[in-house]
This record gives structure tokens, sequence and C-alpha cells, in this order.
């Protein structure tokens, strides 16, 4: 009996971080709400790095791996701006519908 990790190859990761990435796009495409919207960015940073790691491994280099630091690393800063505006939006008009927003007084 075959070992189930073993048998995975770069297709199968290639394909799992490319559903990631299209359905966060169609996730942030499809909502109005600013969180799910944030969610679904999330999402599709995931799918690229999942998809870096992989053509990492299967190159056997290390520069994907050492991108995905870098991308985990801006992830984790426009998580902290995008939750700080989410905040302030939100007390400014009470809603996270993003089309209440579409029309900016300057």
């Amino acid at each position: 009996m075959t070992d189930p990790l073993h048998s995975l190859t770069l297709a199968h990761y290639l394909f799992t971080g490319a559903v990631l990435f299209v359905l966060g796009v169609i996730g942030f495409i499809s909502r109005r709400n600013l969180i799910i919207m944030f969610l679904c960015t999330e999402m599709m940073f995931q799918g690229v790095a999942v998809t870096l790691v992989a053509f990492s491994r299967y190159h056997q280099n290390d520069t994907g791996q050492t991108f995905v630091i870098f991308l985990l690393t801006i992830a984790a800063a426009e998580a902290a701006l995008a939750l700080g505006l989410v905040v302030l939006l939100f007390r400014r008009r009470r809603t996270l519908d993003a089309q209440a927003w579409g029309e900016m007084k300057g």
C-alpha cells in the first residue's frame, strides 16, 4: 500500500492554490460586506502562497518559500491596516456595506 502523501503531485498543489485564488476572487467580486471582501483577499494570498511553495518544492529551490515569508508579512500588514480601516468606516456610518461608501464626500 502506498502512502497517500507521497502520491501527491505538483498538479494537486497547483489545483489547490488555483481553487483558493478563484474562490477568493469570486467572493471578493460578489460580496458587498467589507469584512468578507477582506477575508477573500486573504484567501487569494493563501492560494498564491500554496502555489509558490509547491513550485519551490518541485524545483528543489528555497526561493519560493522565501517569497512566501514576504507574502505573509505583507498580508499581516495589510490585515492590520484593513481592520483599522473597517473599524473606522463602521464607526462613521454604522454599516459595512461597500456600496454605502461609493460616494465619498471630499
